[in-house]
């Protein structure tokens, strides 16, 4: 396997980060979802910290992608 292939294989594994994230968002909508049904006066906190968290973990998914993209295109101009 060739330099190229190590960076597209490096790209790939910077990418699968979305995966991560993906979980970890359903992960923390279906217990946002528990824990409204069981404490529906507390549903503004809990909307406010889910979306937080949501956020957090969608930013490391672009990360990710922002690295493979780097891999990539810095790889390519050389």
């Amino acid at each position: 396997m060739g330099v190229n292939g190590l960076v597209a294989l490096a790209a790939g594994i910077a990418v699968f980060t979305g995966v991560g994230a993906g979980i970890g968002i359903g992960i923390a909508a279906s217990k946002a979802a528990e824990a409204v049904s069981r404490q529906p006066e507390a549903s503004g906190k809990i909307t406010t910290t889910t979306i937080i968290g949501a956020a957090l973990a969608e930013a490391t998914a672009i990360y990710g992608f922002v690295i493979a993209l780097l891999l990539i295109l810095v790889r390519w101009q050389a």
